[in-house]
């Protein structure tokens, strides 16, 4: 029962006394576990399942088992995770190994493990936890109940904002690759702006988050951005969107809001991205794309486009031969029409 009212749920087929442990997929839960239907595909596994109760959707009529009805059952789903996997956040104050700069303010209840190195003027918020080896460099800002994991690097001038997490390897602030080519010698231009990661991002391992050449690289509220992605100079990413891995994003770019990048697809520089499009794997944005469109390939071109192209495309070969034996018949049949109007004329 209390699971069901921390789910906001509907507690079927059951007193709600029953003692569950942990949380498990359909196949694997057993006794004391509960688990969850996310899709009807997983209808025959949900009749299987040794669970000792599950989580399903409103619509799907099931009596075997203890069962909690709800919404979204994979939103349920998640929360379970927090349920059961949470474990309570504990200050453990500032490690003595801990380098920090002049005139810099650390907020309460924060966790600074060792060997993390804090910049002057930097501003850690309350609750904030920085994991080892980590670089935090001057005039930097560190929100409230962000996490930053091992081996991150967040360069001077940069404002993380409140319940971010950036995960290991990660670099906030590097330079912009932006430079000038003057008598055959390629010149590095200053980059002098910063990087402002708004509320709620996560940001994930080995992603490259590149500063300003002038101005500031934005991140908005509630984005999520995978592993191994490439953020460069300039770059606004509006709110609520994801970007799965090995991504490319060239500097000053312009996103919207709740868009979906699939893995190793492309935008190229100076291109404006609607609200909620979706750009599909390995695809290129290479000009502004509308609100609300799906492109894909290379160059991407609208979804249901570029779903007919590929449908004929292993087509080709045997259409061209067609077209050229069609070719070759066309012109016997000119001739034989020309020999004819010849022959009358005689």
């Amino acid at each position: 029962g209390d699971i069901a009212a921390r789910l906001g749920g509907e507690l079927i087929n059951g007193r709600g006394d029953i003692l569950i442990s942990n949380v498990a997929a359909l196949k694997e839960a057993g006794h004391g576990e509960i688990s969850f239907l996310a899709h009807r595909r997983y209808l025959k596994d949900l009749d299987n399942t040794t669970a000792s109760a599950v989580v399903i959707p409103k619509d799907i009529p099931f009596d075997r088992l203890p069962a909690i009805k709800v919404e979204n059952p994979y939103f349920a789903f998640s929360q379970l995770l927090h349920i059961f996997h949470d474990i309570p956040y504990v200050a453990r104050g500032v490690d003595k190994s801990v380098i920090i700069g002049n005139n810099t303010q650390l907020g309460q209840d924060i966790s600074i493990y060792p060997y993390v190195y804090i910049g002057n003027h930097a501003i850690i918020g309350n609750n904030v936890t920085i994991y080892p080896f980590t670089f935090i460099g001057d005039h930097s800002i560190i929100g409230n109940n962000s996490v930053i994991y091992s081996n991150v690097t967040v360069r001077e001038k940069c404002s993380i904002g409140d319940r971010v997490i950036i995960h290991s390897g990660a670099v906030i602030g590097s330079d912009g690759f932006g430079y000038v080519t003057h008598n055959g010698t390629h010149h590095k231009i200053p980059q002098a702006g910063s990087v402002i990661i708004e509320d709620d991002v996560e940001i994930g391992a080995n992603t490259t988050i590149d500063r300003g050449t002038i101005g500031d690289t934005i991140i908005k509220k509630g984005t999520k951005i995978d592993n191994l992605i490439q953020v460069a100079h300039n770059v606004s990413i509006g709110e609520n969107c994801l970007f799965a891995a090995q991504v490319g994003i060239a500097g000053s770019s312009k996103i919207g809001n709740y868009v979906i990048i699939a893995g190793q697809a492309g935008v190229v520089d100076h291109v404006n991205i609607g609200n909620n499009v979706i750009i599909t794997a390995q695809s290129a944005a290479t000009k502004d794309i509308k609100d609300g469109e799906t492109i894909s390939g290379m160059p991407a071109m609208p979804h249901r486009g570029w779903l007919k192209s590929m449908a004929i495309f292993d087509s080709l070969p045997e259409m061209r031969k067609k077209l050229s034996d069609l070719s070759v018949r066309i012109d016997e049949i000119e001739g034989l029409i020309k020999s004819s109007k010849d022959k009358d004329t005689l």
